[in-house]
């Protein structure tokens, strides 16, 4: 057993990249991020309008806080994904799928809100991850 199990039961609709429900195995360290955004450490932001450039930088940010707090994407088990706008949904999909285990993909949510905190910004991206602390039971 792994510490985190991945289902998508055949009594829910099919998925597009994600599980339907994970379990994390006890003694796993949770770890959770805030929401990210595109804007680089250094206050740059991506450019306005580019969802991929956006995307990519928001996962980045999302890879930077896990890292923080000693977790990876492989820990990953709940995206909670906020766009202005669901026609760049297959971009999103796209830039997520380069940063995600296809073969686990983590249960996720995705809301379409009215903006974020500044115009330019078109996503938001937030995780919770589950890190293994000990042995795991078979």
């Amino acid at each position: 057993m792994t510490h985190i199990e991945f289902g998508t039961p055949p009594t829910l609709p099919p998925t597009n990249g994600y599980s339907h429900v994970a379990s994390v195995a006890p003694g796993s360290r949770l770890v959770w991020t805030s929401g990210q955004v595109p804007i680089a450490a250094d206050g740059t932001p991506a450019a306005a309008g580019d969802w991929e450039a956006q995307t990519r930088l928001v996962m980045q940010n999302v890879g930077a806080a896990l890292e923080a707090a000693g977790a990876a994407w492989e820990h990953v088990f709940k995206l909670t994904i906020f766009v202005v706008d669901t026609s760049a949904l297959p971009v999103v999909r796209a830039v997520r799928d380069e940063f995600i285990d296809l073969e686990r993909p983590p249960t996720s949510s995705l809301v379409q809100v009215a903006g974020l905190f500044r115009p330019d910004i078109l996503i938001e991206i937030e995780a919770v991850a589950a890190v293994p602390v000990g042995p795991l039971s078979p």
